[in-house]
Formats: C-alpha cells, sequence, structure tokens
C-alpha cells in the first residue's frame, strides 16, 4: 500500500508550493489593479505600498508564503519514509495531470524547486532507465542494433504514446525490429533547453546500449520534433558523437514554423496591456511557461530567445536552421478537413499546427525546410493526437523500417 502513494507527499509538497505562489500572484494582481482604479478615482493609487491597503497586500502575501513553507517542511519527514519504498509505476492519472502542469508552469516550477517539476528521462513503459550498461541489459534484454527514441508534444507525458489501445514504439517493436525507448521530460522549459539536456542523454544511452548501435531514429509528435531538431544543433555545437549513429527523424503534427494558437496568446497580452484597467489582467497570460511562448514561431537556439522580453511583440528573428544533414526526414502532417489542399487543412490544420508550418514550408526560403516531396504526407480528417492513433501507423511503418549501411552525418 505505502508503494501505491510514493509519490504523494512530494504532490502535496508541490501544491501546497503552487497554491502559495498563486495566493501570492493573485494578490499582486489585484494590489496592481486597485492601484490603477485608485489612480483614476484620485485616492490611493500612488501609494500602493503605503497605508491600510498595502499593509494587507504585504500580509497576505506573508501569510501565503508562510503557509507554503509550514506545509513543505512538515511534509518532508513523509516523502522521506516513502521514497524507502520500492518503486512502482506512477499511476497514468497522475502523469497526465503533472505532464499538463509542466507544460503550462513548467520553467515557474523548475526555477522554484517544486517537486512537480518533471526531470528529464529516458524511460522504458513508465521506469526510468539507469543509463549504464550493466542497468540498460537488464531493462532491455532482448535490445536490437536499431534504436527508437519516441519524444512526445507539449503538455504531454511518454505513457501518452498509448492511444485507443494503439502504441507507435510497441508495434513498431513488433513489426520492425526496433526498440523503443521514450523521453520524459517538462515541456514548459525552453524548447533549447529541453534541447541541450536530450543531446547529452543520446551520448549516454547509445554508449551504454547493451549491443553494437546499427541506427538511431527519432519518432517525434508535436513539440517534440521541435526538441529533437534543437538537440541535433545542440550536439554539432557540442561535438556530440550520437548523430553519427542518426538515421531518420519522423515528425508528427510538428509546428516547425509555430502554432497560431500562441501567436493569437500573445496578440491577446498586446490587447490586454493597452489600458490601465486591463493592464495588470495581461499578468495571467504571462503564467505561460517559456516552452509555450516558444511555439510562437518555434524557436531552437538559446540565441532565439536569450536577452528578450518573451511575451513582447516582435516579429519572427530566428536564425534559420536547417534539417540535419545525411538524416532521412519525414513530415505528416493532419487536417480536420476531407481534401489535403483545402482552405481548412490551410488555415487550421490539425486544429493547432497548420500544414505549411508541420511540413516546414516558409514565405522566406532561407528558413524553410527541405523535405523531400515524397517524404510529406497530409492525414485528412484527422486532428492533432489522432496522430498518435492506428489510422496514420502504416505510414510511420514505411517510413521508419530500418536501413541497412551508415547515413548520418559524420558516419564512417
Amino acid at each position: 500500500m505505502l508503494r501505491r502513494f510514493r509519490r504523494l507527499p512530494d504532490d502535496l509538497r508541490g501544491l501546497a508550493r503552487l497554491a502559495a505562489d498563486a495566493t501570492v500572484g493573485t494578490a499582486d494582481l489585484v494590489e496592481a489593479l486597485h492601484a490603477q482604479v485608485g489612480t483614476r478615482l484620485g485616492t490611493d493609487g500612488a501609494g500602493r505600498r503605503r497605508g491600510i491597503s498595502g499593509l494587507v497586500y504585504r500580509a497576505v502575501r506573508a501569510v501565503a508564503r508562510a503557509s507554503g513553507w509550514t506545509a513543505e517542511a512538515a511534509l518532508l519527514p513523509v516523502a522521506r519514509l516513502v521514497r524507502e519504498a520500492r518503486d512502482a509505476p506512477t499511476p497514468r492519472a497522475r502523469e497526465a495531470l503533472v505532464a499538463v502542469l509542466n507544460g503550462v508552469l513548467g520553467d515557474g516550477l523548475a526555477a522554484t524547486g517544486n517537486p512537480l517539476a518533471t526531470e528529464m528521462r529516458v524511460r522504458r513503459g513508465a521506469a526510468s532507465l539507469d543509463l549504464t550498461p550493466d542497468a540498460l541489459a537488464a531493462a532491455l534484454p532482448h535490445a536490437s542494433g536499431d534504436v527508437l527514441v519516441l519524444v512526445h508534444g507539449l503538455c504531454m507525458n511518454s505513457l501518452q504514446w498509448e492511444a485507443d489501445g494503439h502504441d507507435h514504439g510497441a508495434e513498431l517493436e513488433r513489426d520492425a525490429g526496433l526498440t523503443a525507448v521514450s523521453l520524459n521530460y517538462n515541456t514548459g522549459l525552453h524548447i533549447s533547453t529541453n534541447g541541450r539536456a536530450f543531446s547529452d542523454l543520446l551520448d549516454e544511452l547509445l554508449d551504454a546500449w547493451p549491443v553494437p548501435v546499427r541506427s538511431l531514429s527519432f519518432l517525434c509528435h508535436s513539440m517534440g520534433g521541435l526538441v529533437a531538431r534543437s538537440a541535433c544543433l545542440a550536439a554539432e555545437e557540442d561535438g556530440r558523437t550520437w548523430p553519427r549513429r542518426l538515421r531518420r527523424i519522423v515528425f508528427l503534427g510538428t509546428p516547425h514554423h509555430g502554432s497560431p494558437v500562441e501567436r493569437g496568446g500573445n496578440r491577446i497580452d498586446q490587447l490586454l496591456q493597452r489600458t490601465r484597467y486591463t493592464a495588470p489582467f495581461a499578468r495571467l497570460g504571462h503564467l505561460r511557461s517559456a516552452g509555450i511562448t516558444d511555439l510562437r514561431y518555434g524557436l531552437l537556439r538559446d540565441e532565439d530567445w536569450r536577452w528578450r522580453d518573451r511575451f513582447e511583440a516582435r516579429p519572427d528573428r530566428r536564425r534559420p536552421a536547417p534539417l540535419p544533414a545525411g538524416v532521412e526526414a519525414f513530415a505528416m502532417a493532419a487536417t480536420a478537413g476531407r481534401r489535403a489542399g483545402g482552405a481548412l487543412g490551410r488555415v487550421l490544420g490539425d486544429g493547432l499546427v497548420p500544414v505549411a508550418s508541420a511540413h516546414g514550408h516558409h514565405a522566406d526560403p532561407t528558413q524553410a525546410l527541405a523535405f523531400a516531396t515524397d517524404r510529406l504526407h497530409v492525414a485528412t480528417g484527422l486532428h492533432h493526437f489522432d496522430l498518435l492513433g492506428p489510422e496514420v501507423y502504416p505510414t510511420v511503418l514505411r517510413w521508419l523500417r530500418p536501413v541497412a549501411g551508415p547515413a548520418g552525418p559524420g558516419s564512417p
């Protein structure tokens, strides 16, 4: 019974801290709104940190912080006790909830050391893999030399590759002889932060793989494709060796040039900031994570966001990031419409990612991605998350069947 609830104390500690942070943020919002109204009415607006009202807001913030610290301290001994229990798979419902929380607020959770922040791990099912030769040999007794890493999308986790009884990774193991592992990561962090961490893990993974590695492939859904591309860029900068074994990348609904959903969110931010009465509410939009704001244009490098206000309205100034050389790259888009070239697909695509973005098309030739036309596919009558389902699997299988011989950049 103890094993079943081993994560509960940490979850409660994380929620206690998150509730305290939310209370402090709410107090800040209300105080800012109070100040604007007070200024308009000629009362205490300018002196927001003076007098009775300022004292009340400071007290609310102090009590919220103290309550959060007290709850965490009380739960620490219980957390230590439960951690001593043997590991057990984490319930899927809890994983799904934590994944959403990390997608929306993950950078803040990581920055404050919140126990709910997801740490990047390579996993097999629900179990994290220890990237040492002995541990991998025990966890993967039937490993092949063709490695497949699945990389999930925003607000998701590695267990959610299973959809409607179908799991791309499990099916590819059976039908293509690949050995599949999955990346689990905090999707609220900057894409480039996750990309570099993923690149670091890949060298560890392949160096410890139980048998000689013939090929490495990625299967990426949504944001996962941007993380994989960012990892390739980081590996080139850092002189990593794993790209020499990289053969194929399959992108499923990846917003290579961003999503109109985040661009719309940024426009709402700008509208709210236009008047003194609505400006405080723009803070609510600023709660969304760095991972989400990176999806405005699909930012892959640190330099694309560093030293810039990520909530500022600005044009797309990314440094071009071509597909990795010598790697076969495939891109699948989905459209809710019945025709691949219909207006619905061009504008809305799968509901989150337009077809053009998923296929890497761009009006600026330096930003366009050079996918071969026979490596592009549009799945009609499907939505974004249907790309995880059995309807698209025959195409995924055809693209990911192992190939003999070296490919990848730097191959001997």
